[in-house]
């Protein structure tokens, strides 16, 4: 009889310890550490076609782990990214109350967003700009666009921002020019679309090349073995942003 009570304990306790491991292995790497005691801001800009609740998971863990969050909005199909620049412009000036007084403010990205924020910085550098890290950005644009721009149906699905973002020297990306803050740049290097990758030389996310997601000036580059549409919300990639904000450089 004992040695049955001794062998239901033991199978308990091995399924208890399966169920804190299972739960740990879907946590941020980070989160078993403390939390970041910040008044820092971080905004949050989402990719083409996306809005903000794309990037919840991030804003949810930024917010546990002490930073002040704003995750914004913009109608990424309608405009150019010049005007795209302007609206996030007065959004973050209207729901950034006390961002001026901050330590620092930060910018994550996703994709477009990425494209925004260089942009964005070049004309509205904030003097307390800390750090900046961009998911599978087009740096250096997209051979998606070079292959579908002149189709109707793809016109309808991007909107004009999906005629600025080739590979050619006058796209918007690469009239950009070389970063000048410190940045780390993630991106993926698995798809769900096989037919984009097919596009795509070398390794790409099913959106963008790993190489084309480079910028000179950054000061990190991470690859992940994920896809462009749903990195910014893999644990891994969540805790390796803040790895980044807190450090200035990725956890190897």
């Amino acid at each position: 009889m004992m040695d049955v009570m001794l062998l239901k304990n033991q199978s308990y306790f091995f399924i208890l310890v399966l169920i804190i491991m299972f739960i740990s292995a879907n946590l941020p790497a980070e989160a078993v550490n403390k939390k970041y005691n910040s008044h820092d801001y971080v905004v949050l800009l989402h990719g083409l076609s996306r809005s903000s609740s794309s990037m919840k998971s991030l804003e949810k863990y930024l917010l546990s782990q002490g930073f002040q969050v704003i995750n914004i909005s913009y109608p990424s199909r309608k405009f150019p990214i010049g005007v795209l620049v302007k609206n996030i412009a007065g959004q973050i000036k209207a729901k950034g109350k006390g961002i001026d007084s901050a330590d620092k403010v930060h910018f994550v990205t996703h994709s477009l967003g990425g494209i925004i924020t260089r942009w964005y910085l070049k004309n509205n550098r904030p003097k307390n700009l800390g750090r900046v890290v961009m998911i599978s950005p087009p740096n250096k644009g997209s051979e998606i666009v070079d292959r579908f721009k002149n189709y109707a149906w793809y016109q309808w699905i991007t909107g004009p921002v999906g005629q600025q973002l080739g590979t050619d020297s006058a796209s918007v990306p690469n009239k950009l020019g070389p970063v000048d803050f410190e940045l780390g740049v993630i991106t993926g290097n698995r798809t769900i679309d096989p037919v984009s990758s097919w596009l795509i030389p070398g390794e790409d996310d099913g959106k963008v090349a790993v190489k084309r997601a480079k910028v000179e000036g950054m000061s990190d580059f991470l690859v992940l073995p994920h896809s462009h549409a749903f990195i910014m919300s893999r644990d891994k990639v969540i805790a390796q942003v803040v790895y980044f904000l807190i450090n200035g450089e990725f956890r190897r």
